[in-house]
């Protein structure tokens, strides 16, 4: 904390008044002297005080009211008072309640004094870092607990797309199923990712399943078809071997994600002799 800082001295005793004055006099300190209680909370709402001097004597108001007072309207601003000993029970009982940071004594000590007020004002500055730093911490948490909103609505919403996208699917297999016509899928490393129940009634596939690698389970006509299809990125269409009006269709899905083979009951030729008439993409 700054040595910039502004002391109010309150005292209905003008020779107190004056007397602490002076010993303020070598310092940077702001000095401000009020004769009563009513005058102090004047000063105190036009002026940022840091730190209170009152006398606990006082006519109206005495110094442990005032300074209750004083911490309703400016609990930052540091509170002392100053009273002789036939006093101090009534002074110890404020500094317990809070109302009081320090007593000081009558007739007191120039040194004592300075000393005292320089460890007021930097125990007023570390308040007024800490708060501060709350109100940050608190911005802080403002934005996280925002943030952290909305990424469990991100979360919501993604989590409902996944169950949708995860019905359609059990939609379309399902759907897949009942075609009269067998289906399969193999990725890019030639891993069989997918199988319909009726597949095996066009081709064998020679005990493998689903993460069986094609090229192990499957003929190697078909395993060729495959490989055009995915290498070539075009649809690859023939006759399945030794199965008379069985065809073969071997499309490449986007971007390199492998082929999917469809077998029937097709005319090869003439489903080869359409790929060349219907739009890019179709079969």
């Amino acid at each position: 904390m700054s040595d910039h800082s502004t002391i109010l001295i309150v005292d209905d005793e003008r020779n107190v008044l004056k007397a602490l004055r002076r010993l303020f006099i070598d310092t940077d300190y702001t000095i401000l002297t009020a004769g009563s209680g009513n005058e102090g909370l004047e000063i105190l709402r036009e002026k940022e005080v840091h730190v209170v001097i009152s006398d606990y004597r006082m006519p109206e108001m005495n110094g442990v009211e005032f300074l209750s007072r004083v911490r309703e309207e400016s609990p930052e601003t540091i509170r002392m008072i100053l009273s002789g000993f036939a006093d101090a029970t009534a002074v110890v009982d404020a500094i317990n309640d809070g109302q009081v940071y320090k007593f000081l004594a009558k007739p007191w000590n120039d040194q004592d004094i300075l000393s005292t007020v320089k460890r007021a004002i930097e125990h007023y500055g570390l308040q007024c870092e800490n708060l501060q730093l709350l109100g940050q911490l608190q911005q802080t948490n403002a934005e996280l607990r925002t943030f952290t909103e909305s990424l469990e609505r991100k979360v919501d919403d993604r989590t409902r797309d996944l169950q949708l996208q995860h019905r359609a699917l059990e939609v379309v297999r399902y759907m897949v199923d009942l075609l009269p016509a067998g289906i399969l899928g193999v990725d890019s490393d030639m891993t069989i990712v997918y199988m319909n129940d009726y597949l095996e009634k066009f081709i064998s596939v020679f005990g493998g399943g689903l993460g069986s690698q094609a090229d192990e389970v499957l003929e190697e006509y078909i395993v060729s078809a495959i490989r055009e299809a995915q290498d070539q990125s075009r649809v690859v269409v023939q006759n399945v071997d030794g199965k008379d009006g069985v065809g073969m269709v071997c499309r490449p899905l986007p971007r390199g994600g492998g082929v999917v083979v469809l077998l029937g009951y097709i005319d090869a030729a003439k489903c080869a002799e359409s790929l060349v008439t219907e739009p890019s993409g179709s079969i």
